[in-house]
């Protein structure tokens, strides 16, 4: 597909980036931040949430939508779960630590810090917290980044619990592990300066170089999201949710831009064409002896099928709005919200069990003629009256224009109706935590990355590849204790980036190695304990026995620093073996010899003390 003229079509989007911060206890209790594995629940209990009126007595559209499928939500808490995270206590004061770094990055954004932070509640029932809300406040305001297309405006830094996280569906709902839940969030949202994918990926990357700069973050996998608010100037403002990568971004901009075009020329032409919609009708008679597994399951199951026309939307229900999406995709998306499985529709029958006869007596059935189109959904009674509702509505809209609406990104760049936009109904006062008057004047404001870059090459000697890996990878403040420790930086750099690289290919389990190890492995080194060359044989055995120390896992593995006296003899024995070879080669001895004596020693002595030894020892016998 090619590209399109974003600034033609007055593309405008912006960012929300979620970061989940890495601090000692979550924010509003005492318990660890680390997350566990499932199997290690101790105690599961349920719940049944159900939205709350705000304080002028409105209930949030996107909250009473989730409220309409009736879900059980269970829980999976631990030894280290708190009665404040199973909500049946009230919530503990901020957080230190998390707002100091918070107000770190605030300074990092050049932003406003408000002069006195409120707790507010968010209206939250899709059960992601146990209390139905999930805790957020204001900190900064009006900050700004530079992009290569221009200035991003920072709206607002916001500090938030996280959710809690979601398993796995149940037969009755969905159950979630309260491990994650309350850890500090960061939320940052920017204004809709952005104008291209391209920009709108330079600018998330440059918001995450600046929460890495601060080294108070969590890193992996699902500890930062990316939510894009997306818009053309005829189409409307839709919110994706959950955007894992960076590398994502610029494609899902690009998509929801083409789609929104797509949906707005398919708005264009059903208009001219006069289309409309008709009431949904109970088909069920029609398909009774179909071949159609779906059919038949749902009406063996005392289910029913209901079916709507669709009046002058032949070929449009099945148009395609992106690679392998379509607007019957954008109706079935809507379906499954209720819980039914998908749609059928004429545009794609028949097939799927369904007759060419069986398609012409349902068109008759509800008075669709050549230029309509039907859909239809097969399920118990509730789910399919629910999910025809909601397809009516959603084709009913698609004469209209592109709707507002919150939707979830999925890993192929695409995206899915999730639920309508919030509104301002959502948010209410906490009432349980006090105020908060910050003091930005204590904080420091933190080194950036490209800086430390920089620093690490003039000042360390490392080369700029290097120098970038330690200062964006995870193991910076192991490197930067390592130095001041007295390590040679090369070789702390080295071992935290190329060795460790190396061993992980090599299927050492390095992912059971802690700060402890690394700090502990460099204290040695620093204390002539260690040689270099053991540093891979140390890292192995602490990998494979993380409950070891590292002066115990030298002292395992046979690796203390060798002294001149035990390096000499080691090397004379290797000469000694070789002096027919060393008579007729002479130093071109020098490369097979050096290998032996090093593994004779086996990582005990330095390369450099050994290579001096074995010249000395191969000049006496040429």
């Amino acid at each position: 597909m090619s590209e399109l003229d974003y600034e033609k079509l007055g593309l405008v989007a912006g960012l929300e980036i979620h970061q989940q911060l890495d601090t000692e206890t979550k924010l509003f209790c005492s318990c660890p931040t680390a997350l566990r594995e499932p199997e290690a629940s101790t105690h599961r209990f349920t719940r049944y949430l159900h939205p709350t009126k705000s304080e002028l007595g409105e209930i949030d559209e996107a909250a009473l939508e989730e409220s309409r499928v009736d879900r059980e939500f269970e829980y999976l808490s631990y030894d280290s779960t708190c009665l404040v995270e199973e909500d049946d206590e009230p919530p503990s004061r901020v957080d230190s630590e998390a707002l100091a770094t918070t107000l770190e990055i605030a300074q990092l954004l050049d932003m406003s810090v408000i002069d006195q932070i409120h707790v507010m509640r968010k209206i939250v029932v899709d059960g992601s917290n146990t209390s139905g809300f999930q805790r957020t406040m204001q900190v900064a305001v009006d900050g700004e980044i530079e992009t290569s297309d221009g200035p991003v405006g920072i709206e607002d830094l916001m500090l938030e619990e996280e959710s809690a996280q979601r398993i796995e569906e149940t037969d009755a709902g969905v159950r979630y592990s309260l491990d994650r839940l309350g850890i500090p969030l960061v939320e940052i949202g920017t204004k809709p300066d952005i104008r291209t994918p391209a920009q709108a990926r330079e600018a998330a990357e440059k918001i995450g170089m600046y929460l890495r700069s601060t080294g108070q973050v969590k890193r992996g996998l699902g500890t930062i999201r990316q939510d894009v608010n997306v818009s053309i100037a005829d189409g409307a403002r839709v919110e994706i949710k959950g955007v894992q990568s960076l590398d994502d971004i610029d494609d899902i901009v690009r998509n929801e831009a083409r789609r929104q075009v797509e949906l707005l020329d398919i708005a264009e032409t059903l208009q001219a064409n006069g289309a409309h919609v008709g009431e949904p009708q109970d088909v069920s008679a029609v398909l009774e002896g179909t071949d159609s597994s779906v059919i038949k399951r749902a009406l063996s199951g005392d289910g029913t099928v209901m079916a709507v026309p669709l009046f002058e939307f032949d070929g449009f229900v099945g148009r395609e709005l992106l690679p392998d999406r379509r607007l019957g995709t954008e109706f079935a998306d809507h379906a499954k919200r209720h819980g039914a499985g998908g749609i059928f529709h004429t545009d794609e029958l028949p097939a799927y069990g369904i007759t060419e006869q069986e398609v012409e007596a349902l068109a008759a059935a509800v008075g669709a003629g050549p230029d309509d189109a039907v859909a239809l959904v097969a399920d118990d009674e509730e789910t399919a009256s629910l999910a025809i509702d909601a397809v009516t509505k959603r084709a009913e809209v698609a004469i209209e224009r592109v709707p507002e609406e919150t939707r979830d990104a999925d890993e192929d760049g695409m995206t899915r109706y999730l639920r309508p936009l919030p509104g301002a109904a959502r948010m209410y006062p906490e009432t349980d935590v006090p105020p908060v008057d910050p003091d930005p004047a204590e904080i420091e404001t933190p080194e950036l990355l490209t800086e430390k870059v920089t620093r690490y090459h003039e000042a360390f000697g490392l080369d700029e590849t290097l120098a970038e890996q330690v200062a964006y990878g995870r193991r910076m403040a192991q490197f930067e204790r390592a130095v001041e420790m007295g390590v040679d930086p090369t070789l702390a750099a080295g071992t935290l980036e190329s060795t460790v690289t190396e061993l992980r290919r090599d299927d050492v389990p390095v992912s059971k190695l802690t700060d402890r190890h690394f700090d502990e492995l460099f204290e040695v080194l620093a204390d002539g304990e260690l040689a270099k060359e053991g540093v891979p044989e140390l890292l192995t055995a602490l990998a494979e026995n993380p409950d070891l120390s590292a002066e115990e896992a030298a002292e395992q593995e046979e690796l203390g620093s060798a002294g001149e006296d035990e390096v000499r003899k080691a090397v004379v024995e290797v000469v000694e073996r070789h002096t027919d070879q060393i008579e007729a080669e002479g130093m071109g001895a020098f490369s097979a010899l050096m290998g032996e004596c090093m593994g004779a020693l086996r990582g005990k002595a330095d390369g450099d003390v050994v290579s001096d030894v074995l010249r000395e020892e191969i000049q006496k016998r040429a």
